[in-house]
């Protein structure tokens, strides 16, 4: 295993320490990884079907938690844009790109228990997951978390904690638990190895459009961890020698949470004081102060993209939108299409290709009242 190190201080932890954050400053950890050379298009043929089959940029390898995800399709919606149907991985969520990656190291360092939290995708992803290592697992969820993903936490046999209040409320309750002896932090957003599995969501774009990448990818950012994965990931091919160029990352948000647009729009580095939000059907990306924003902010800047926002009717129609196309998708997951339907909006020149994740299924929450 690598070492991690924080990228504001420069201090460093082995993985094996269970130590989920960086003690000097409190923020997340990157990891000390680099990709083996030799990845190629033509040696991928007879691979397993899974992200697996990336086995020279994974920082894990030959894992037993595995449930076959990854290798999602690709889909036109239109001439430019196509969707990639992350919402058909085991658990009906994208988050189980990363959820596996936490789930293995976590059979590996054979903690006493597993911790997450999460808005409800996350913690249905490292239930199941935990469930496949024979981990047990707790999920600390907020209040008002719909009610089809708490019974999916429970159906894997995960202790369910609803915390009062809202997200962060949430993530401070899990912060407590994970710092008690034993407690391995299954954090989405604290741990690298979750980046590492979510990057992956661009190695299939990189393999199934023949070796080379969309010219933009649209994300939706809450906490950021599949916009920093495709970051982790275009960079990584690019340094490979595998694209000649990076695509742009256009990150949506919900109108209601939009901290990290207003803070970009202001030219700034970090988040803004005082950052307001409202109740908004995309609770997946209902953050308010995300943890890795400088990290998000820059990797947007730094791919020549940028922020667009979306309102609730507007992402009421696009669901409704989907689902008369043949996809059921959730309100969160919907996200990106209401922002780039109609185009990508004010300054966004040359929009050329365009992909989109469908990033959780219908089944998860409803059609949007």
């Amino acid at each position: 295993m690598t070492t991690y190190h924080c990228p504001q201080d420069g201090t460093r932890s082995a993985v094996s320490a269970l130590t989920w954050r960086c003690p000097v400053c409190h923020g997340p950890w990157d990891l000390d990884f680099t990709p083996a050379p030799g990845l190629a298009l033509n040696a991928l043929s007879g691979r397993a079907n899974s992200l697996w089959r990336y086995e020279e940029i994974l920082p894990l390898s030959v894992p037993s938690v595995s449930l076959g995800e990854g290798r999602t399709p690709l889909v036109p919606l239109t001439d430019t844009v196509s969707a990639k149907l992350d919402h058909l991985m085991p658990t009906l969520s994208f988050k189980d790109r990363g959820a596996v990656m936490l789930a293995e190291l976590a059979r590996r360092l054979n903690p006493d228990r597993v911790v997450a939290d999460s808005s409800g995708n996350a913690g249905t992803s490292i239930a199941a997951y935990c469930a496949r290592a024979a981990l047990p697992c707790t999920v600390y969820v907020p209040e008002g978390t719909s009610p089809k993903k708490t019974e999916q936490i429970r159906a894997h046999g995960a202790r369910l904690v609803t915390v009062p209040g809202d997200r962060e409320a949430t993530a401070l309750a899990a912060r407590a638990a994970a710092g008690e002896p034993g407690a391995f932090y299954a954090s989405h957003v604290f741990n690298p190895y979750f980046l590492h599995g979510t990057k992956t969501y661009v190695y299939e774009l990189w393999e199934d459009l023949g070796g080379r990448l969309p010219d933009t990818l649209a994300v939706p950012v809450g906490n950021g961890t599949l916009l920093l994965g495709a970051a982790l990931a275009t960079a990584e091919l690019h340094a490979l020698g595998l694209i000649a160029s990076r695509p742009r990352l256009i990150a949506v948000q919900a109108e209601a949470v939009a901290p990290l647009a207003a803070a970009f729009h202001a030219g700034a580095d970090d988040l803004l004081p005082g950052a307001a939000a409202a109740p908004t059907l995309a609770e997946g990306i209902a953050i308010p102060r995300p943890p890795r924003a400088r990290q998000i902010l820059a990797a947007v800047r730094g791919s020549g993209g940028t922020f667009l926002t979306v309102t609730e009717d507007e992402i009421r129609d696009a669901q409704r939108d989907l689902a008369a196309r043949g996809f059921y998708v959730e309100t969160t997951g919907v996200a990106c299409w209401a922002a780039v339907r109609d185009g990508l909006g004010q300054g966004v020149d040359r929009p050329g290709s365009v992909v989109v994740p469908l990033c959780g299924a219908g089944l998860k929450t409803g059609m949007a009242g």
